[in-house]
């Protein structure tokens, strides 16, 4: 009967650490709305139950840090290749070796070293009022900063990483004395003051108070849905050069992840062709893998080349860009 005993007790034991491990825990600076189906489409597929809390990415990564081998998370999912570079560079994320991420993954949008990982990407280009500015008369993100758009350019605040981003890789491009040249032009070009966001941005687009802008495209989709007689056009940048600059939405397994290998089984499943989708459809973005199609709404908008400078650069040449376009005077 004892013997009886110590099976039961042991069996228990066994179970429990077994229902643990079939737990990822996520820290998440995506919105609920966008990762809680994707969590609960994993469940119902594979029974692993996906606990997950959302805040902006600042206040996350420095919950990872305070929290150190303490913390419960076992991903970080959050936006912009800056951000994941930022994570990485502050040792809170851990390298993983995965075939299936590696193949379902481009490698320009992959961190080198394996500790993060796009799941979506997210195109940064420039659109136009269609009833004042012809598509022919488009071409290029340096192009904007020509006199030809002199008072006739919108663009958001300096302050968003998205912008960030955008001039560090310009800075990979061309180095840093031609790319604030480039930044110091766009100012030189602005209608009115920066804008708060994307949305606001485009509307003043689309309402005649500039001509031009540059903002992410699922901002562009969200807006047209709303108000698709909005007199705003698409226009991929630089096609006939590097191509446009791209960003993505993405994860890394977190340094001290208790289940790694349900981390990177989650990853995995998010980079495949079932949750692609799903992943990319709910905020209007592209897939990352590129075996799976766009949405058709986000099709429509046309085939365009990417840059493939590897994202990474958006993080490593941030801090540069910032100091950058503080001396342009972009603000």
């Amino acid at each position: 009967m004892k013997r009886l005993s110590l099976l039961c007790a042991a069996l228990t034991v066994a179970f429990a650490g077994q229902a643990l491990a079939e737990e990822v825990v996520v820290y998440s600076a995506r919105n609920e709305q966008l990762i809680k189906p994707l969590f609960d489409a994993y469940k119902k597929e594979t029974g692993v139950d996906v606990k997950f809390i959302t805040d902006k990415e600042g206040p996350l990564m420095q919950r990872l840090k305070s929290e150190g081998n303490n913390t419960p998370a076992d991903i970080l999912l959050t936006v912009d290749a800056g951000n994941l570079w930022q994570a990485s560079h502050e040792g809170l994320l851990k390298p993983v070796k995965s075939a299936a991420l590696e193949a379902n993954v481009p490698a320009h949008l992959r961190d080198p070293k394996g500790e993060w990982f796009g799941l979506s990407i997210r195109a940064r280009t420039i659109f136009y009022n269609t009833s004042r500015v012809k598509p022919q008369e488009l071409s290029s993100y340096e192009d904007l900063a020509t006199a030809k758009w002199k008072g006739r350019l919108c663009l958001r605040t300096s302050k968003k990483v998205y912008n960030q981003s955008l001039v560090a890789m310009l800075m990979a491009e061309h180095g840093e004395a031609k790319a604030e040249q480039i930044v110091k032009g766009w100012v030189g070009n602005l209608a009115t003051d920066v804008f708060p966001d994307d949305t606001k941005m485009l509307e003043a687009i689309g309402a005649g108070q500039c001509d031009v802008g540059i903002a992410n495209t699922y901002y562009y989709g969200r807006l047209m849905e709303k108000n698709p007689k909005l007199p705003i056009g698409i226009f991929w940048a630089n096609q006939k050069g590097s191509g446009t600059h791209v960003n993505i939405s993405g994860a890394g397994v977190t340094r001290y992840a208790k289940n790694e290998k349900g981390a990177v089984r989650l990853l995995e499943w998010l980079s495949s062709d079932k949750a692609q989708n799903l992943y990319a459809d709910s905020n209007m973005e592209f897939p990352v893998n590129p075996k799976v199609k766009s949405d058709p709404k986000v099709a429509a908008w046309g085939d365009f080349k990417h840059n493939y400078i590897n994202v990474a650069k958006a993080g490593e040449l941030q801090a540069a860009a910032v100091k950058l376009m503080d001396r342009a005077g972009y603000r």
